[in-house]
């Protein structure tokens, strides 16, 4: 039998992610008065908005 779908059939079906994703950390302070850092990636549809995340 023959290969039904070849790479470049396979390469051609993914789709490509618009945006852009940045990892996002943020300062916790603890009770305890030390600090905690948490950690996550964030999807933006335009790097110009980076600065209005919190």
């Amino acid at each position: 039998m023959a290969k039904q779908q070849t790479f470049a059939d396979k390469a051609k079906a993914k789709k490509k992610d618009v945006g852009i994703s940045v990892k996002l950390i943020k300062t916790v302070k603890t009770a305890k008065g030390s600090f905690k850092f948490n950690e996550k990636f964030v999807k933006l549809d335009d790097i110009s908005k980076v600065s209005e995340l919190k």
